[in-house]
């Protein structure tokens, strides 16, 4: 057995009482339902996260925002590299409940799993990080490095607070690296880390044409909602996924060649998502290094929702005066959300859909990545290899988004993500869950991550 194999078998498992301690917590966590799309539990989620951190030995303050608190924590130690930590407490909406097989606010328990919504995003990943830093502890002693815990409430919403909260907190926040929300295992048991994220524009398209629905019989002489929406997004990309809208483009910063290359030597995992996902194919035939190239680098527009006219069981033959639709932009660097807001109205109205209203959801973000070639980028890959014993991947940046580019650009912070995630985590949908060996390895990953920073 190699040495890396030997060191995976022996401290992937998490000390009894620290798992039943990290699950108490996750438990009292997922039972708070701290939507930021409607503001249910924010101010009872972030009391709770204070109480946790100041359990753990941290000076806690909660700071005000124009929206949700932003909780801040810190453990420092004079003269020592600093670590710091961004989670938020916030999750999305728990809506279908009907495809639940058991209470979204209530973590349970099966088949190796722990079932909730924010069992893993982002509350189990929270907990996971806590407990790293207990298993160093005792381990060790106290971790001669500092930590600082920034968790915020409204990354679900696209963070419309925290890039002023950073930018007026700078000093506050300085680190020598970020340890992000979230990271994984790929289909095949790898781990995985990554140095960015895409950017996030949503918006809502809304259209009337009538007071109110009319009989079918009327679709002759007056236009049909529903149609007039399909039509106007149907502009809006071709039969390939390439976004239409003129100047969309504007700004994209090439990948660099290093970046180029991790994507070109990562596994192929096209064909374990496709049966994964249930899926027929992948869009436009894409495969290879294609495939990889546009999932790490390429901007997306996606229709999250259409809703107009009846849905109900059997016939109504309808008219509908109303439809709308929810869509979503995932961007690259260096691309402006607000510019492609604009680019958007302005294709409409040249498209002969001026009657189609665009409305923002939430605040925009930007993409960004950091150094991949870091040394502390260089310190997780060793980490995730020690404790997993297998060869784990880098990228480039997720392609998902999140709230990013104020660490990288606005504080010049390296970013990493280890964690407790895998594919078919549910994250945002129902039955959101953790799988407890993700959970063990992630946590033990984590404390590695200290432990080789702190020379251990």
């Amino acid at each position: 057995m190699c040495q890396h194999a030997r060191m995976a078998s022996s401290t992937h498992a998490l000390p009894a009482h620290i798992r039943s301690q990290a699950l108490e917590r996750l438990r009292r966590l997922v039972a708070i339902p701290s939507v930021a799309a409607d503001g249910r539990g924010i101010s009872e989620a972030a009391v709770l996260v204070a109480e946790l951190l100041r359990e753990d030995g941290f000076t806690v303050e909660q700071l005000e925002t124009a929206g949700a608190p932003v909780v801040y924590g810190e453990r420092l130690v004079p003269g020592a590299p600093t670590v710091l930590l961004y989670h938020h407490y916030d999750v999305q909406p728990e809506d279908p409940v009907a495809a639940w097989h058991s209470p979204p606010f209530e973590l349970s328990e099966r088949d190796g799993a722990l079932y909730g919504r924010g069992a893993a995003d982002d509350k189990g990943e929270l907990v996971s990080r806590l407990a790293a830093l207990q298993l160093y502890r005792e381990r060790h002693g106290e971790l001669p490095l500092g930590v600082k815990v920034l968790v915020e409430g409204e990354e679900e919403i696209g963070s419309p607070n925290l890039a002023p909260f950073v930018h007026a907190n700078a000093e506050r926040l300085a680190a020598d690296v970020a340890l992000w929300e979230f990271g994984a295992v790929d289909g095949a048991g790898r781990p995985m880390t990554y140095c960015g994220m895409k950017g996030i524009l949503t918006v809502e398209l809304h259209v009337r044409t009538a007071r109110q629905d009319l009989h079918s019989g009327y679709g002759v002489v007056v236009e049909d909602a529903a149609y007039r929406l399909a039509a106007a997004i149907a502009s809006l990309r071709d039969a390939r996924g390439n976004v239409t809208i003129d100047g969309f483009r504007d700004g994209i910063v090439p990948p660099s060649v290093a970046e180029l290359a991790l994507v070109d030597a990562l596994p192929d995992e096209a064909e374990a998502l496709r049966e994964a996902f249930g899926l027929r194919g992948f869009l436009a035939g894409l495969e290879g290094a294609a495939w990889r190239r546009a999932l790490f680098f390429e901007p997306t527009l996606n229709v999250n929702g259409f809703h107009a006219g009846y849905g109900g069981a059997g016939a109504k033959t309808v008219l509908p005066a109303e439809a709308i639709a929810k869509l979503d932009f995932r961007l690259v660097p260096d691309q402006d959300p607000w510019a492609v807001l604009e680019r958007l109205r302005e294709h409409l109205a040249r498209s002969d859909f001026d009657d189609v209203e665009v409305r923002v959801l939430q605040h925009a973000e930007r993409a960004a990545r950091s150094d991949v070639g870091h040394p502390y980028v260089k310190e997780a890959l060793a980490a995730l290899r020690d404790v997993y014993g297998m060869e784990p991947t880098l990228h480039p940046n997720s392609p998902g988004s999140g709230p990013i580019h104020p660490f990288v650009v606005g504080l010049g912070l390296s970013v990493v993500g280890i964690g407790c995630g895998y594919p078919g985590s549910g994250i945002h949908a129902p039955d959101e869950h953790l799988r407890l060996v993700d959970f063990e390895r992630g946590t033990v990953a984590v404390t590695r991550f200290l432990e080789r920073l702190s020379g251990r």
